[in-house]
């Protein structure tokens, strides 16, 4: 749902995708609607009148006219559906509420044109007159429905409203509070998704295509697109649009769209920019369910650009269809009862089982070749190019209900909407993994903060927070994009850590060891039984411990029969085969030993291969039973991809977590304190620290009593004793895109120093205890004052799932669990006021900065305790 800016009601104006996957504008109704909503009752069969005002009337009067024209958006609130036909704005749906004698209370009631009726037009109007009327404080709609209004009675039963029921005289009252429950969230949120996948299926499952622009010269982008389609064997109908021609490229061809005079599920735009909003005009007027507009020369060209952008944008939605691109290479789907090509890229696409988004067309023609190289391929395809409309939360809702794709692989300039991003991305990550590379790490500016959580914090760390809890598995390149699309596409998740790995060079298997190790993986020890097979198969020079170094002069029998001996124990969760080329021996003899040995190693475990050849043994790497092996050029590749694919076959089975949620009594409490230090300083404003200390305990965070007193709760006399705490921070920064980042990190030298001793073997330095230190020396008071850049950062709301990764995601994290002689501390603790912190970001909106630091995390079963806080608050806009 896409509001307007500041929240008025009486301007109120959204942009919506119905269940069929057409587009409506929702709008606020207007005193000057009076003839529109005249129209929309004459459209009204004599039934849908009868339901809605409970007998027979045949026409409104000009009274009740001027009363549901003219409403005061405080009690009486009206919303209209509304479509454009050429210069015609039709009202396809109307809803609105009435406050009743209890303020808290309001009458719901709806009108749908029977023709649009079944749609779900009547569902979206409710959503939106229940966040009208929480605003206004009106806590439960209440309706009266005919016994025989099936569909209304079932819009009220599915719209995730805890609905209550009461029937006399044939009339059944409905009353159900209007607060966003849990059922209604996953109920609106299930319906989005719907929505935008049946959307997405107009552009890539057409049943014809228009080509307006088609060209007769292949050279030209109309006419490259035409013969795509033609070549790649388009299972629909073509319909090349071009108003000097009568035949395209042995094509009938149309002088405009209306004179095709067929349906028309989607249409291609190849002409020039001035020429492009008269087109998707005319493809309104001819009912063409979506666009995908190749032509460049909008939004990337400057403000000019972007006004008109917008005109497209808004027409193509208003009139209901959906538009991808403009300045977009096209759109593929490589399905059977598809065959759709409908880019100007040579050639065909490799198909297969990937659905691979876009941002840059630029990059299009280079995927494809890449993943033909590998012998992987699509399921579809979109270039988005400026993503006016269609986005890549669309295309994920798409493709995680799509049986023919496995893996979804995005290419990002932005994430767009953050929270929609998350929801769609967290949904599909459940049910298959999604790839991810981001541009723009380098581009990302630290924010300036006084807080120490704003200052680490950065877009770029926004989004890696953003990925971290959506499940989305982020790479820094392209390359590294396609060796973990290439595991996840071809192998089954690995179901464990352990990986074996059978090599004919030692160097190579040490890096590749060295890299499972950064990665979170393992090689495991085999059995005795694994061993014992080895020594009897492998020559006596051999190693045959993990991994197994079966040297140079081994022959490629030995290699596969080696990977299927290691495939098989049942200590290994995987199995990588490293192959140099000896001296002696043929590579091709190599690659069909290793998918010999692939073949012979159970189904659920993956199987990958480093062949180090000088020419591309690519083809000799297909299974039969197993399909592709994935190959590598270098050790450390598959490494990363198969540590990547372990670290995202734990998140899929990890339990969701919960938020936390504070009492009423402690909300009402935190809302005394804002709401008075608003009031009193006008404006945005700094709590005090009797405030701050108010707020903390009715969210069951300890703060110390005082800054007098911080330095002293359960320290010890001197600094030779050991410290009683651990000193972290935790707090929030808001980014203007992402919303509120909630933060946590160590406070003190120790954590920065403690690996540099480590690692030089110098003195340890002493650790900080919180609220006091011991003496420094010159190197540790160069750090007393700020953390350094270990810190962990999630997006609000944080889950105690999502606070216990943070705490694990510190480099320093081992400190609570005892450092040399510091005592361990309590991480469900830590864990615990994070999500409190998360807690208090729901109930105070207006909250844009809080720092907690230092804390001091106690021993295990002690908690915490805040030594220092700071609160900034803004008003709402």
């Amino acid at each position: 749902m896409a509001g307007s800016g500041a929240f008025d009601p009486a301007y109120y104006s959204a942009e919506e995708i119905l269940r069929d996957g057409g587009s409506i504008h929702v709008r606020a109704i207007r005193a000057d609607d009076r003839e529109r909503l005249l129209r929309h009752f004459k459209e009204l069969s004599e039934d849908s009148r009868y339901h809605r005002f409970f007998g027979v009337k045949r026409s409104l009067s000009e009274a009740e006219l001027t009363r549901f024209t003219q409403l005061d958006f405080i009690d009486h609130v009206g919303l209209v559906a509304t479509l454009w036909h050429g210069e015609e704005e039709r009202f396809i749906g109307v809803a609105r509420y009435v406050r009743s004698t209890a303020p808290a209370r309001a009458e719901v009631a709806f009108a749908v044109v029977d023709e649009h009726q079944g749609r779900g037009i009547a569902t979206v109007l409710l959503e939106h007159l229940g966040r009208i009327a929480r605003v206004a404080g009106i806590s439960e709609f209440e309706a009266d429905v005919l016994g025989d209004n099936n569909r209304m009675l079932e819009v009220f039963a599915k719209s995730g409203f805890r609905v209550k029921r009461a029937s006399a005289a044939g009339v059944i009252h409905l009353a159900f509070p209007t607060a966003e429950t849990e059922e209604f969230v996953a109920a609106s949120d299930a319906r989005e998704r719907e929505a935008a996948a049946r959307s997405v299926a107009w552009i890539l499952r057409p049943k014809s295509v228009a080509i307006i622009g088609a060209s007769r010269d292949r050279t030209k982008i109309g006419g490259a697109i035409l013969a795509n389609l033609r070549d790649g064997g388009f299972t629909g109908a073509l319909y090349p649009v071009n108003h000097a021609a009568v035949e395209v490229q042995g094509i009938r061809s149309a002088a405009s769209l209306s004179a095709i005079g067929e349906p028309i599920d989607l249409a291609v735009i190849a002409v020039p920019a001035a020429a492009v909003e008269q087109e998707i005009d005319r493809c309104a007027r001819a009912g063409v369910h979506a666009v995908v507009v190749i032509t460049a020369g909008f939004s990337e060209t400057g403000a000019a650009g972007r006004e008109a952008e917008m005109r497209i944008r808004d027409l193509a939605r208003h009139s209901g269809m959906r538009l991808v691109g403009p300045n977009c290479m096209g759109v593929v789907n490589t399905e059977e009862t598809v065959h759709l090509n409908a880019t100007f890229s040579p050639g065909q696409p490799p198909a297969g089982n990937i659905g691979f988004f876009s941002q840059s067309g630029a990059l299009g023609i280079m995927i494809f070749e890449h993943l033909r190289n590998r012998h992987l391929g699509i399921s579809s395809f979109v270039a988005a190019g400026n993503r006016a409309d269609v986005s890549n939360n669309d295309l994920i809702a798409y493709w995680a209900r799509d049986a023919g794709t496995t893996v979804i692989a995005l290419y990002l300039e932005s994430v767009g909407n953050p929270r929609n991003f998350a929801r769609a991305a967290r949904d599909a990550a459940l049910i298959k993994p999604i790839v991810a590379v981001k541009s723009g790490r380098s581009a990302a500016g630290k924010r300036v903060a006084s807080a120490h959580s704003a200052a680490l914090a950065n877009r770029d760390i926004a989004v890696d927070a953003l990925f971290a809890q959506a499940g989305v598995i982020r790479t820094d390149t392209l390359e590294a994009l396609f060796d973990v699309v290439a595991v996840l596409s071809t192998q089954p998740l690995p179901m464990g850590p352990g990986v074996g790995v059978v090599s004919n060079g030692g160097g190579p298997a040490v890096l590749f060891t060295d890299a499972c190790d950064a990665q979170g993986l393992m090689l495991p020890e085999f059995q005795p039984a694994t061993i014992e097979k080895l020594g009897l198969r492998l020559k006596t020079t051999s190693n045959i411990s993990n991994p197994v170094d079966m040297t140079a002069s081994t022959s490629s029998s030995d290699l596969g029969d080696a990977m299927a001996i290691v495939g098989n124990d049942p200590n290994v969760d995987s199995v990588v085969a490293i192959y140099a080329p000896p001296i002696a021996g043929q590579p091709s003899e190599a690659a069909a030993a290793i998918a010999r040995g692939a073949a012979q190693i159970p189904a659920h475990k993956p199987v990958l291969a480093v062949f180090q050849s000088p020419g591309k043994m690519r083809t000799g790497l297909d299974c039969a039973a197993r399909g592709t092996i994935p190959t590598y050029s270098f050790p450390e590749n598959p490494a990363i991809a198969l540590g990547a694919a372990w670290r995202y076959s734990q998140w899929r089975s990890r339990p969701r977590g919960s938020v936390h949620a504070l009492s009423s009594f402690a909300r009402d409490t935190i809302r005394a304190v804002i709401d008075r230090a608003l009031s009193h300083a006008g404006g945005a404003c700094a709590l005090s620290r009797e405030e701050i200390t108010t707020i903390l305990r009715a969210a069951g965070i300890a703060i110390a009593q005082s800054e007098d007193s911080a330095a002293t709760p359960d320290l010890p006399a001197g600094p030779e004793e050991s410290p009683s705490g651990i000193a972290m921070f935790a707090g929030i920064t808001t980014d203007p895109i992402f919303g509120v980042l909630i933060s946590c990190g160590f406070g003190g030298p120790i954590a920065e120093l403690m690996g540099a001793a480590e690692c030089s073997g110098a003195e340890e330095p002493r650790p900080e205890v919180a609220g006091r230190s011991p003496e420094p020396s010159r190197r540790v008071r160069s750090l007393r004052r700020a953390p350094k850049d270990d810190a962990a950062f999630r997006l609000h709301p944080v889950t105690d799932v999502d606070a216990a990764e943070m705490i694990a995601s510190l480099r320093s994290n081992r400190l609570l669990d005892g450092y040399r002689d510091t005592r361990p501390g309590g991480r469900e603790a830590l864990a615990a006021l994070l999500t409190r912190i998360s807690a208090l970001v729901e109930a105070i909106p207006e909250m844009v900065e809080l720092e907690l630091h230092p804390i001091s995390v106690q021993p295990s079963g002690q908690g915490t305790i805040v030594l220092d806080a700071r609160m900034r608050l803004e008003p709402p806009r």
